[in-house]
C-alpha cells in the first residue's frame, strides 16, 4: 500500500515528465523547423554567359539581418575545382556592403587570375549559409552558373583605305570583325563610335564585314589615336590602328554682345518650358538664369542629343549628299568659340555646334535628306527641335523652329517640311541652327552639304566593297 508522500510524488513526476516530453518535442519540431529556412538570397550579376582573360565575377547574397556564416564560391571545369573566395579570407576580392542586410562581392575570375582554365565549358558555384536557430543550425543555399570560357581575342582590320578626316569632321570605314558576336567599332580617343552590319549599306556575302561613321571632334587634338576594336561577349577585346591622315580646320572666333532686352525674351520663355531647372525671371536675376541656361541647360540637352543616338537604324536610309537651307545667309558657322558680353564685361564663353542660317521669318525647313523623326519637340536652348536619323549613327538636327509639322517616328524624304524657321530657345533672331551628328556628336555640315565629299568618303567605299547603299 503506497504511503501519503508517495500519492503526492506520483502527479509531481507525471507533471515533470510531461514537461520534458514536451521541451523535447518542441525543441525537435523548432530544429526541424530551422533546418527549413531559407538560406541567404545570392545573385551572380557577372558573368552572364562567358568568362575571358580579365572577366570579374559580381556576386550579391543577401541575409535577414545581415548575418553570414560562410560565402564561398568556386570554379568547376572537368574534374578540377578553383577556389575563387571564401568570406573566411575576404582580401581575396572586394567586399562592400550594399544595404544593412546584403553584401557584395567582386573578385577576378579570368585567365589571369585563375591561369589552370582553359578553353571550353566551365561552371561557377557559390554557396552562402546564414546561422539559425539561435545559432544551433545553419540554412545554406547554393546557385551555380554554367559559362563558357573564351580565351581566344577578336580579330579586326579594315577594309577599306583612304581615311581622311578633318578636324570637327567625319570619315566612314568599312572593316571586319570576328567573331560574328562581337562588339566593334571605332574608338576615336576616349569616344566610341558603334560598328553596323554591312548589309545596312548593301554589302552582302560576308557577315563579319561591318561599317562605322566617326568624328575628330573640334575639342580634340589632331593627333587623337583612331583605332578599331572588336570586343567578344567575355570581355576580350582586341584593336587594330586605323590608317588616316587628319587636317587641320581653323575654327572663328566671335564676340556675342546680349542686352537685357535679350534676357527678358529669352529667359522668361526657356523658365516656362523647363521647370525643373527653377530659373528665376526677377529683372535682377536674368544674367545669372542666362548663365544657368547657357551652361546647366546646354550640357543637358546636349546628353538629350547624345542618348538619341541609340534611337538610330542599323541601315543607311540615304544614298546622296544632304541639302542645305536654299538662299541662306550663313549667320554664324561651325564650333565658333563664343565669348558673350553683357554691360560690357565678359560672361560666358561657349562653342556653337552648328552653322546658323538665316533667309527670312518663318522660312519652310525642309529635311537634309531621307529619315525617321526621333525628336520632335521643345529641347531647352535648341527651343523647337526636329531630330531625324538617318542610320547608321548619322542623324541631323533642326532647331530654333516656330512650328512644327511632323511627329516622333514619322518617315520623310528629302525635301519634305518639318517646320518653320523661328526664334525659339536661345536665339538673337529668326534663323535655323542646323548640325549634323554621328552618335550623338556634333560634326561639321559643310562635309555632308558636298556630293564629292560624300561620293569619295563614303560612297567610294560602300562600291568597292560590293555594296550598293539601301534604303
Amino acid at each position: 500500500m503506497r504511503s501519503h508522500r508517495d500519492r503526492a510524488r506520483f502527479p509531481f513526476l507525471t507533471i515533470l515528465l510531461v514537461i520534458v516530453v514536451l521541451a523535447v518535442v518542441g525543441f525537435a519540431g523548432a530544429w526541424l523547423w530551422a533546418g527549413r529556412a531559407e538560406g541567404p538570397a545570392i545573385e551572380v550579376r557577372q558573368p552572364t554567359r562567358f568568362i575571358g582573360q580579365t572577366t570579374s565575377l559580381d556576386v550579391s547574397v543577401e541575409s535577414p539581418g545581415g548575418q553570414f556564416s560562410s560565402v564561398d564560391v568556386v570554379l568547376q571545369q572537368g574534374d578540377k575545382s578553383f577556389p575563387i573566395f571564401t568570406l573566411d579570407q575576404p582580401a581575396e576580392g572586394t567586399v562592400r556592403q550594399e544595404t544593412a542586410e546584403r553584401i557584395f562581392v567582386m573578385r577576378p575570375v579570368g585567365k589571369k587570375a585563375v591561369p589552370e582554365l582553359q578553353a571550353g565549358a566551365a561552371r561557377i558555384v557559390v554557396r552562402a549559409s546564414r546561422p539559425v536557430f539561435y545559432g544551433l543550425r545553419e540554412a545554406t543555399s547554393e546557385v551555380t552558373r554554367d559559362v563558357e570560357v573564351r580565351l581566344q581575342p577578336p580579330a579586326v582590320a579594315a577594309l577599306s583605305s583612304f581615311h581622311f578626316i578633318n578636324h570637327g569632321g567625319a570619315e566612314f570605314v568599312v572593316y571586319r570583325a570576328t567573331p560574328a558576336d562581337v562588339e566593334s567599332g571605332v574608338r576615336v580617343g576616349d569616344l566610341t563610335y558603334p560598328g553596323f552590319p554591312a548589309t545596312g549599306v548593301g554589302i552582302s556575302g560576308d557577315p563579319a564585314t561591318r561599317v562605322a561613321f566617326f568624328g575628330l571632334l573640334h575639342e580634340q587634338e589632331l593627333n587623337t589615336p583612331i583605332v578599331l576594336f572588336a570586343r567578344d561577349p567575355a570581355g576580350n577585346e582586341a584593336t587594330a590602328a586605323l590608317d588616316h591622315r587628319a587636317f587641320p580646320k581653323p575654327f572663328a572666333r566671335s564676340r556675342i554682345a546680349i542686352d537685357d532686352r535679350f534676357l527678358e525674351r529669352v529667359v522668361p520663355a526657356i523658365a516656362a518650358e523647363t521647370p525643373d531647372m527653377n530659373l528665376s525671371t526677377a529683372p535682377g536675376d536674368l544674367a545669372q538664369s542666362f548663365l544657368r541656361i547657357n551652361g546647366d541647360l546646354r550640357r543637358r540637352n546636349g546628353q538629350t542629343i547624345s542618348d538619341l543616338a541609340k534611337k538610330t537604324s542599323d541601315k543607311m536610309l540615304w544614298t546622296d549628299a544632304f541639302q542645305a537651307l536654299g538662299n541662306a545667309s550663313v549667320e554664324a558657322g561651325f564650333a565658333d568659340n563664343r565669348t558673350y558680353i553683357y554691360l560690357d564685361k565678359e560672361i560666358d564663353r561657349q562653342v556653337h555646334l552648328g552653322f546658323d542660317l538665316a533667309v527670312t521669318q518663318r522660312i519652310p525647313v525642309l529635311a537634309a535628306n531621307t529619315g525617321v523623326v526621333v525628336h520632335a519637340a521643345y529641347l531647352g536652348i535648341y527651343g523647337n527641335c526636329v531630330i531625324l536619323d538617318h542610320g547608321l549613327g548619322v542623324q541631323s538636327l533642326y532647331a530654333h523652329l516656330s512650328s512644327i509639322d511632323v511627329k516622333e517616328g514619322a518617315q520623310v524624304a528629302k525635301g519634305d517640311v518639318l517646320g518653320r524657321s523661328g526664334t525659339t530657345g536661345l536665339a538673337g533672331g529668326d534663323h535655323l541652327h542646323f548640325t549634323m551628328l554621328v552618335n550623338g556628336q556634333a560634326v561639321n555640315p559643310v562635309e555632308w552639304w558636298d556630293p564629292k565629299w560624300m561620293q569619295d568618303r563614303v560612297l567610294r567605299k560602300i562600291t568597292e566593297a560590293g555594296g550598293t547603299g539601301v534604303r
